[in-house]
């Protein structure tokens, strides 16, 4: 039994650490896009900028605090 538990432990470490790095790499291609789509709306109606630049700090903002919070729950479950 105990060698069980060991085994479904080590998994659970492997998950999370995968889920967190993942969580990272989605985040940075995620905010890459958003940055990406932003430069190009700025070339494409520079009047627009400050507005344009506006929503591209809000959402880069929503972005990065789902991939802190996926990089905490797959800490979470490597520390566990």
């Amino acid at each position: 039994m105990n060698i069980m538990l060991e085994v479904s432990g080590s998994w659970s470490h492997f998950g999370g650490a995968i889920g967190a790095g993942l969580a990272a790499i989605g985040a940075g291609i995620g905010i890459g896009q958003i940055g990406k789509g932003a430069t190009e709306a700025i070339a494409r109606q520079p009047e627009a900028a400050n507005d344009i630049r506006g929503a591209m700090i809000l959402t880069a903002a929503f972005v990065e605090g789902v991939a802190l919070f996926a990089v905490i729950a797959g800490l979470l479950a490597v520390l566990s």
